[in-house]
């Protein structure tokens, strides 16, 4: 007996084999993006009942049909996954700003996104974020939370680049493309089938939150900024004012945990306060920290400090001992946007229970945020201002950063050697989700460290850290932020004269831009490497890298010699799974050169070598040698291979050995039992990107589809193929690419 979401898997499956389209091409022409499509055709996700009806219009089918077995799918859907919730708490207190709520609300109903703006202080974030707390049932595949860094002091604003991967990555994109259009169309892609309200806080300007914005769907954007954001067009504003005395009034009783009655003295308060939200906190909570002071006391001290702005961020100073001041001016200069209470005690060098005592008389205070249990912010004014007085009373500023420094990277260190690896067969006693859960919350404070350690000269932490953080990187490896603190830690590491840590981040580097399709700027990384001295670990691995990217390059004679200069190391290592890599390697571009009964060899050489998952690559290549004179063997080999990457879950080499799979049947005369092959590959693939895979996918993909008399469809890839070459300067792919194109051509 089947289940509903299996009927209903059945049924989109006869559509997509109805259509004759490959997953892309079918995802394209139904206006879905085809990670999505991947998940509906897998049952990992029912599918909106607007999705299926663009389906069958996709291939002229009546959606009517269908509707029944939806609905059942539906009802009884897949484990639901929880709702993504990024956003802050909302304020207990939130004051006034109904008609503004109301607004921003209506706004929503019929724009994707609205920007919210105003003075420092006044409530921008407080109430996008009460907003989006409020609409919450609307938007019920989350709320999700980013800080742009537009005004926050110390840091540069987050440009879209890095903004898009971080948003993608909040919906699981682990692997995003390179280039900004190509981010931002994907994070279009993944918003369009979902219902996601997010918040872009603290915007500097249109030109940063452009690209960031949704296209069409039913997921929104709410923007804040000092700024008046008038240049987006379609996105409506909602500028804030400082409250108006009334809701000033009662903002500030209940923060004071009165209802006051002095109406003059009140007067004077709010004067001084000026309506803004942040500074009435702060009064309010001062007052309440009182007891045996009256409102017309407190205004008294607020007039006698009147000759600054921030009178309120002194005066609320003032009701803190020595120990409290000095935590919140360190806090100034803290790296990062977040932080936890042992973050703070490496700052200030204080125990835990006393730094816990004084962020909690901070947060009373108003000075420092709770956002949510354990973790603390700071305005971007008072951080302001607490960094300011940072310069002027904290001498030793530079040296408590220091400490926060050596902090995070002893638990970065700590984490990672719980996570397993090719590296560490071994890992340390430890939770590995726990430890990936502490990368993934901490990431922006641990780049923000590394900033600061290349701008305070700490370069013993500049070089360790992006070491530290290795098992994250490869999981979300060739993105910016990997290629830019590697380069940088090499730099710090020379500085050092540690040539062998040089040479394992040159080479970690060569990895980072090979992953984002760099093969010339890899290929140069690797070679810096071999000349700084690497020790015969790194040695080997570069050696197979070097081939990878000679391979890639169309240089295979190169390659070749590489494959097996690693292959000798790895010997002298004692370490099977290298050699039997090198030699299956070794195989595959001794099959590409011509010879294919010594490619056959090599790769059998390789597999005796290989335990488990480690055969995959030789498997992989025994198969394709294989295939012209053993069909059954081929075949045999091929599935064999593609058994363990299932049973263990490797993904990649799942979409390898389908692909392959395509690639052999093709040569066995059945290309169209290969195209299901090569499309299942390209389902695999989509949300890897991995692009040097995908270069050579789309080129297998097509020769089958010239082999099927699929003459349109081979052009469409191979005219991808020759794009993505030609974005990434591979000249060899795109050659490639051209002369095959020209070949479809003639036989059409």
């Amino acid at each position: 007996m089947f289940s509903p979401q299996e009927r209903l898997v059945a049924q989109l499956a006869g559509i997509k084999e109805l259509s004759g389209l490959s997953l892309r091409a079918l995802a394209r022409q139904a206006g879905l993006s085809s990670s999505s499509l991947s998940r509906y055709l897998t049952g990992q996700l029912v599918p909106p009942w607007e999705a299926v009806v663009a389906l069958c219009r996709a291939v002229g089918r009546d959606p009517r049909p269908l509707r029944a077995v939806w609905a059942e799918a539906s009802r009884a859907g897949a484990a639901p996954a929880p709702r993504r919730n990024d956003l802050p708490g909302d304020l207990f207190d939130f004051t006034g700003r109904e008609a503004e709520s109301a607004l921003v609300e209506e706004l929503l109903r019929t724009a994707a996104a609205v920007a919210i703006d105003g003075m420092a202080g006044v409530g921008k974030t407080s109430l996008a974020v009460h907003v989006a707390h409020r609409l919450a049932a609307t938007y019920p595949d989350g709320g999700l939370y980013l800080d742009l860094h537009g005004f926050t002091p110390g840091q540069e604003p987050l440009d879209a680049q890095t903004a898009l991967g971080r948003l993608l990555a909040a919906l699981e994109v682990t692997h995003p493309p390179a280039g900004v259009a190509e981010r931002a169309a994907l994070w279009r892609s993944e918003l369009s089938r979902r219902r996601v309200l997010v918040v872009l806080d603290n915007a500097v300007d249109a030109e940063q939150v452009r690209p960031l914005l949704p296209g069409a769907g039913k997921s929104a954007v709410l923007v804040t900024s000092r700024h008046r954001l008038v240049s987006l067009d379609g996105v409506p504003p909602v500028s804030l004012e400082p409250l108006t005395d009334d809701d000033a009034a009662h903002l500030f009783g209940r923060a004071a945990g009165l209802t006051p009655t002095e109406g003059d003295a009140v007067g004077q308060v709010l004067a001084q306060c000026g309506g803004l939200p942040l500074a009435l906190r702060m009064a309010g909570a001062r007052l309440r920290h009182r007891p045996g002071w009256t409102v017309a006391v407190l205004a008294e001290r607020l007039r006698d400090a009147a000759n600054r702005f921030d009178s309120v961020f002194g005066m609320s100073l003032r009701q803190l001992d020595a120990v409290q001041r000095r935590v919140f001016r360190l806090l100034g200069v803290l790296p990062g946007a977040d932080f936890d209470a042992a973050a703070a005690g490496a700052l200030t060098d204080l125990p835990p229970g006393r730094v816990g005592a004084a962020l909690d008389e901070l947060v009373d205070a108003h000075l420092v945020q709770e956002p949510s249990p354990g973790r603390y912010r700071m305005h971007d004014l008072i951080r302001q201002y607490a960094a300011d007085l940072a310069a002027d009373e904290e001498p030793q500023a530079d040296a408590a950063v220091r400490r926060v420094l050596r902090h995070y990277l002893t638990l970065a260190v700590t984490y990672e050697q719980t996570l397993p690896s090719p590296h560490r067969p071994r890992p340390a006693p430890g939770d590995p989700a726990k430890a990936m859960a502490w990368f993934d919350l901490e990431y922006a404070n641990l780049v923000a460290c590394f900033d600061a350690a290349l701008r305070l000269g700490v370069d013993e932490v500049a070089a360790d850290l992006p070491q530290a953080m290795r098992v994250w990187f490869f999981r979300h490896r060739g993105t910016d932020d990997h290629v830019r603190l590697l380069d940088g830690a090499a730099a710090a590491a020379a500085r050092l004269g540690r040539d062998q840590q040089r040479a394992a981040l040159l080479a970690d580097l060569g990895y980072a831009r090979a992953a984002a399709g760099r093969l010339t700027e890899a290929l140069s990384a690797y070679e810096s490497a071999e000349q700084s001295g690497p020790d015969d670990d790194t040695a080997a691995a570069l050696a197979l890298r070097i081939g990878f990217a000679r391979r890639d390059l169309g240089d295979l004679e190169a390659a070749q010699a590489h494959f097996r200069r690693a292959r000798e190391l790895f010997e002298k290592l004692g370490r099977r799974a290298g050699q039997s890599q090198a030699l299956a390697f070794d195989g595959w571009v001794t099959l590409h050169l011509g010879r294919g009964g010594e490619a056959v060899e090599l790769a059998r050489a390789s597999v005796a070598l290989a335990d488990g998952p480690a055969q995959i690559t030789g498997l992989v290549t025994l198969g394709l040698a294989l295939a012209p004179d053993d069909p059954a063997e081929s075949l045999r080999t091929l599935h064999n291979a593609l058994r363990l990457a299932e049973q263990h879950d490797l993904q990649h080499n799942q979409a390898l050995c389908h692909n392959y799979l395509g690639v052999a049947l093709r040569i066995m005369g059945s290309p169209e039992e290969a195209l299901e092959h090569h499309r299942r590959a390209f389902e695999l693939l989509e949300p890897l990107a991995e692009v040097q895979m995908e270069i050579d996918f789309l080129h297998s993909y097509a020769e089958t589809c010239r082999a099927a008399g699929r003459h349109d469809e081979a052009l469409a890839l191979l005219d991808r193929t020759i794009e993505l070459a030609g974005e990434l300067g591979r000249p060899y792919d795109e050659k490639r690419a051209r002369a095959a194109r020209d070949l479809v051509l003639a036989a059409r």
